[in-house]
């Protein structure tokens, strides 16, 4: 087996896409270096692996996926086909958190639920921008068109809502609707918190989702007009093929999983591949992820976005986490070692 799986390891380096920039760093790790590594749970983060290791389509990514079954010992598993991988690009690591929100709402319009949640409108096209946030709000132009998937009751948490870019809606009948993301109006995301600070409203560190969300309650008005300062608009898809019980759809098309899943810079990381986190700041996490999500403000190779779950309990942790540390990607043997520079091989 093990002959075999060295086969497809070197096959699959040669359709490694190029990732790197000339700015771009690598430095192979040991096991030793990781800080924690004998203490995490691997057989959780191997189940985790293999609920998206079948999409990865290279030949060495292949031969992995079809080993992990045989291998009883999980940590032996990332040990003997992966070398960790500590990629940067010259800016500091950032780790923050985000989760799927639960909201209410009802499929037809009242008084409490009154701000309505949409599909893509069909002349949206990919690349091409659309009507900003303002536009979309204020002048009505989507009303009436048949593309409310919901209406929910809180103008905010809709605007949170589409930063996360999945959630669910729950129905006053106590059953729920699966929200995903379905497209965007082709504007940049600018964030509404480093827009309080720059007004002096807050200083950096007191910025959180929960804080925005208690300003813009107690400033209605003003509050509108902050959101509005993010021209980007998600428009959304119900997903139904999810169970209740199972995490919203990554960018792999899969569910994702609480405390095990994270956003990347797919420019940087794999998507698939197993990740050693090193958070630092209150609450550490030493844990290995599975890199299985994207998002609009993820960029860059020490970049990443921790998913915490579902609801509130899950959206005050991730909206508190904005910490330094260190991000490190487990990558097949040769494709690892064939990131170096000659030189150094």
């Amino acid at each position: 087996m093990i002959a075999a799986l060295r086969a497809a390891l070197v096959a699959g380096v040669a359709m490694m896409s190029n990732i790197a920039t000339a700015e771009t760093s690598y430095t192979i790790l040991d096991y030793k270096d990781l800080d924690g590594w004998e203490r995490d749970d691997h057989h959780a983060a191997l189940r985790v692996f293999q609920n998206t290791c079948p999409d990865l389509d290279a030949p060495d990514w292949r031969a992995i996926c079809a080993a992990a079954p045989t291998f009883g010992n999980a940590k032996k598993f990332f040990e003997l086909l992966f070398r960790p991988v500590l990629i940067e690009d010259g800016v500091d690591a950032k780790f923050t958190g985000y989760f799927e929100p639960e909201l209410h709402g009802s499929r037809v319009p009242t008084a409490r639920y009154r701000f309505p949640v949409y599909a893509k409108p069909p002349e949206v096209r990919l690349g091409q921008r659309f009507m900003t946030r303002e536009e979309i709000e204020t002048t009505g132009a989507l009303v009436g068109r048949g593309l409310e998937i919901a209406w929910v009751d809180d103008s905010v948490e809709l605007f949170f809502l589409q930063i996360q870019g999945s959630g669910r809606i729950r129905l006053p009948d106590g059953s729920a609707i699966r929200v995903g993301y379905g497209g965007a109006n082709g504007h940049p995301y600018r964030s509404v918190g480093a827009e309080l600070v720059r007004r002096g409203t807050y200083a950096s560190h007191q910025v959180s989702a929960q804080v925005i969300q208690n300003w813009v309650k107690r400033n209605p008005v003003d509050g509108a007009e902050l959101l509005r300062h993010n021209p980007s608009y998600v428009f959304f898809r119900t997903v139904n093929q999810v169970p209740a019980h199972k995490g919203p759809l990554g960018a792999m098309n899969r569910s994702i999983t609480t405390m095990r899943s994270v956003a990347v810079d797919p420019a940087f990381t794999q998507l698939g591949a197993p990740v050693w986190v090193e958070k630092d700041g209150d609450d550490p996490i030493r844990r290995l992820m599975i890199a299985q999500d994207t998002g609009s403000a993820i960029k860059g190779a020490q970049r990443a976005d921790i998913f915490f779950g579902t609801g509130d309990e899950a959206g005050r942790k991730a909206g508190r986490l904005r910490d330094p540390g260190r991000m490190i990607v487990l990558l097949p043997i040769q494709r690892a070692y064939s990131l170096l520079p000659e030189a150094v091989m």
